[in-house]
């Protein structure tokens, strides 16, 4: 037996609360006032509390007066009508009483199945809105557990976007690595390039002076020659203007291809600094991305420990409906019984009036015939 949560002093006052406005006072009536409680329980406590209120008066046993018993004493003899007459209105007192007391029982007994029939009733609509209320929380059920598994597609489509990004940007750092590495390489050759023209360029400035030096060596030593050698020797200045031409020739060209070869390594640095740039603005994206991911999971994670708080607490709902819908099943049941047996001794105390008006009219025909 479960233990009583709520004093009679509080059932009273729901009682008497439903009693001021006009309802019917059931056990599920008290139940919904108080907010809970055994239907049975609160019926009988208010039950209880009424048989209090009213003063019971106790019938007197119909006795003959005393001075009829006297009188009857002293005049048995000569006054046998009179003593028959007091008889037959005793007798009829007696039935009257009787009958009185048979109509107060079925009274009783139909006010008391008219009680247990709206008991009966409240205790229906009772569990009609405990089925409803157990629907509803079936039904937000399913609507958190669709949400969960939506939550879920989503996380997974959040983990493939992410291996994805992940996936580009090694890819972007990777072509940026081998960007690096070509012009690297370009840059390397380009310097390997300027530096052999350079060499070369030294080189035949070289092998010319040498031959300028040495044509002015000629030239002196054969000063005093003939004017063949003169010849020669102008010979060798006209030579020697055709080389140094030849030279401003070579170092224009040399400073034309060395310009162009600064420009090619300054185009190339630039896109090494554009390359590098783009880098750290995919990599900036990239950890804006994972913060983002990471505050996304963060929140999924609240969210799915709030769900799993909710579907608990739900389902631990649930579970105390499913009881209270098998409690008030088990009080239905109980009342129907009580109501079946109340039905039961309405049908016995209809029998036990028809006997005694049976009775009744028998002993009225059996007076008749003695008077």
């Amino acid at each position: 037996m479960r233990p009583a949560t709520y004093e009679p002093e509080q059932i009273i006052e729901a009682g008497l609360a439903l009693q001021a406005e006009g309802r019917n006072i059931t056990g599920f009536a008290l139940r919904s006032r108080t907010g809970g409680g055994n239907p049975g329980r609160l019926r009988q406590i208010w039950d209880d509390y009424l048989a209090s209120q009213s003063t019971v008066v106790a019938e007197p046993v119909a006795e003959l007066p005393v001075e009829v018993a006297e009188e009857v004493k002293a005049v048995s003899t000569a006054l046998a009508d009179r003593i028959s007459q007091l008889a037959t209105e005793l007798n009829d007192k007696a039935v009257r009483a009787a009958e009185r007391r048979v109509a107060e029982v079925t009274r009783a007994a139909g006010e008391q199945t008219a009680q247990a029939e709206r008991e009966l009733a409240d205790a229906a609509l009772t569990v009609d809105d405990l089925e409803e209320k157990l629907d509803e929380l079936q039904d937000e059920n399913e609507r958190l557990t669709l949400a969960l598994e939506s939550e879920r597609s989503m996380r997974q489509q959040q983990d493939v976007e992410m291996a994805q990004l992940k996936e580009r940007l090694a890819a972007a750092e990777e072509n940026a690595r081998l960007r690096e590495e070509r012009h690297q390489e370009q840059k390397t050759s380009l310097q390997d390039a300027l530096s052999k023209e350079q060499a070369q360029h030294n080189a035949t400035r070289e092998d010319l002076q040498k031959r300028l030096d040495l044509a002015q060596a000629e030239s002196q030593a054969r000063t005093g020659e003939l004017k063949s050698e003169r010849d020669k020797v102008n010979t060798l200045l006209s030579r020697q203007d055709v080389l140094e031409k030849a030279l401003d020739t070579e170092r224009q060209q040399h400073q034309s291809t060395r310009e162009s070869l600064q420009q090619r390594l300054e185009q190339a640095v630039a896109q090494v600094n554009d390359l590098t740039g783009d880098l750290l603005q995919e990599r900036g994206r990239v950890s804006t991305l994972t913060s983002r991911l990471e505050q996304q999971e963060q929140s999924f994670m609240e969210q799915q420990k709030r769900a799993d708080q909710e579907i608990g607490s739900l389902t631990d709902r649930c579970a105390l409906l499913e009881k209270q819908r098998d409690d008030a099943r088990q009080e239905t049941t109980g009342e129907k019984e009580r109501a079946a047996a109340l039905r039961g001794e309405a049908e016995s105390l209809q029998r036990q009036n028809q006997s005694l008006m049976a009775a009744l009219a028998e002993d009225k025909k059996t007076g008749g015939r003695h008077e």
